[in-house]
């Protein structure tokens, strides 16, 4: 098992920053990648950021030059740092763990930008 704990949503205004965080713990020895999923009300699930075991990271195209993706592994803590936020960003996000067969979830935070 994996437990992960977000905190840092809240509401900005558009052009603001906020900084996510993820505290992982359990068998953090088994996560592959740590991925960001955001889920606005009406939408679909859109994945956001992702870091792997190894240190590469992805983006979706919405956020790519805006949000960086990091860890620190000394404190099991993996950051979604978000520049330039606009109201389209608005969602739940959530912090997810992926092992070999399973992801396992965050309960998520919530971000709100406003116009």
């Amino acid at each position: 098992q994996v437990q992960l704990v977000e905190s840092g949503g809240g509401l900005v205004q558009a052009g603001g920053s906020l900084r996510l965080s993820c505290a992982t713990s359990g068998r953090i020895f088994s996560i592959n990648s740590i991925d960001w999923y955001r889920q606005a009300p009406g939408k679909q699930r859109e994945l956001v950021a992702e870091i792997t075991s190894g240190g590469s990271t992805n983006y979706a195209d919405s956020v790519k030059g805006r949000f960086t993706i990091s860890r620190d592994n000394a404190k099991n803590t993996v950051y979604l740092e978000m520049n330039r936020l606009k109201p389209e960003d608005t969602a739940v996000y959530h912090c997810t763990a992926q092992t070999t067969g399973t992801r396992f979830w965050g309960q998520g935070t919530q971000v709100t930008v406003s116009s």
